[in-house]
């Protein structure tokens, strides 16, 4: 058994959640929140069976897209701002952990 700690955009949280139901995946949802962007992540916890983890795989890859934002960015020196410029970051995708899992109760 595994467990997946899937981290992934808020944008495409609710999509995943549903197409994991839709597939017969169960999962807990919880909030979370970006180091490097500081936005709002969503990170799935979904245990399956060994034999089920390339199918969870592909379903957070077909449904967690990459994409290019622009971001504001200030550049400064001596304390001053010089000028303000608008910076493309990659976001989305996701962010995917597999973990042994020893034991897994419904309760």
């Amino acid at each position: 058994m595994k467990l997946l700690v899937a981290i992934v955009q808020d944008a495409d949280g609710g999509r995943l959640r549903q197409e994991l139901n839709d597939q017969g995946f169960r999962s807990t949802k919880l909030a979370s929140t970006g180091g490097f962007l500081r936005e709002g992540n969503t990170t799935f916890l979904i245990g399956v069976q060994d034999e089920e983890v390339t199918r969870v795989k592909n379903i957070i890859e077909r449904t967690c897209r990459q994409r290019t934002k622009l971001m504001p960015h200030s550049f400064f020196e001596g304390g001053e701002s010089l000028y303000n410029e608008a910076l493309e970051v990659t976001v989305g995708g996701a962010v995917l952990f597999v973990l042994p899992l020893e034991e897994f109760f419904r309760i």
